[in-house]
């Protein structure tokens, strides 16, 4: 099944991953207002559509995932709308991290500012051999606006954010990897991302669901209170029944995500 939107391309296949492409190779998938806005539309369709169990995130081309904001667009910003667009971009990245489906970032290229930035805001990132990772914002005078000040400290550490973000150095898939920024580095992303996800889709769906939310609470004082309470929860689910009947019994399990 596939289903196109002007910038953005949306595949899913019958294991229910999602591809979601950003489709402006000819503009190195820059993001403008118009992707954003299909980015956001397709993330609330993912969220609600049952058939969707996972998504892969790619730029179309092997050029660029995400080369950056349309600068264009930038240039026409003044106080108030510039804080409006930093908060509509921050809402949209934020839309695709709360999804409770496992998403990764293929990341072909160049994913530069809002390109890091939408990296960032995927649970897993595998990046090509030729990915080039940056955030050169301040070279423009501004800063990422779209969470990379604050997604990036989370992922490699206030130091090294702060080094690739003042002086807006570039870095490579390898430097990335050892930095903590991507999972794996792979001749081909898309095919490792893929890969990854039919393991993590052999899992019990809801602990899946669940084993993200509390990742993402792990910063906050409430967090080991919710890891107990989704603890608790799933004990009660059919799947945990299953999960370790299966177990005790040496054979796989047949999870049915109650």
């Amino acid at each position: 099944m596939s289903e196109s939107y002007n910038t953005i391309t949306l595949e899913i296949d019958e294991r229910g991953v999602a591809t979601v492409t950003i489709n402006r190779p000819k503009k190195l998938n820059a993001l403008n207002d118009k992707v954003l806005n299909e980015l956001a539309d397709v993330f609330k369709a993912i969220q609600v559509d049952d058939d969707i169990k996972a998504v892969m995130v790619t730029g179309a081309g092997d050029k660029a995932f995400v080369a950056g904001a349309d600068i264009k667009e930038l240039r026409e910003l003044d106080n108030r709308s510039g804080r409006m667009a930093s908060q509509k971009g921050q809402q949209i990245f934020q839309l695709i991290e709360d999804t409770r489906k496992p998403v990764i970032a293929a990341v072909n290229g160049f994913a530069l500012g809002g390109g890091a930035e939408l990296a960032m805001a995927c649970h897993l990132r595998i990046a090509g051999e030729n990915a080039v990772f940056g955030l050169p914002e301040v070279g423009l005078g501004l800063i990422p606006g779209y969470g990379g000040t604050q997604r990036l400290p989370e992922l490699v550490g206030k130091a090294r954010a702060l080094e690739m973000i003042l002086t807006g150095k570039q870095i490579s898939a390898d430097e990335a990897k050892q930095m903590g920024l991507v999972n794996e580095v792979s001749e081909n992303p898309e095919e490792a991302s893929m890969q990854l996800l039919q393991t993590i889709l052999k899992k019990g769906p809801i602990a899946i669901r669940e084993a993200i939310k509390a990742v993402y609470h792990s910063g906050n004082r409430s967090g080991y209170q919710i890891e107990a309470d989704i603890f608790g929860q799933l004990c009660e689910t059919d799947d945990f029944i299953e999960g370790t009947s299966a177990f005790l019994e040496k054979r796989k399990p047949e999870f049915s995500g109650k």
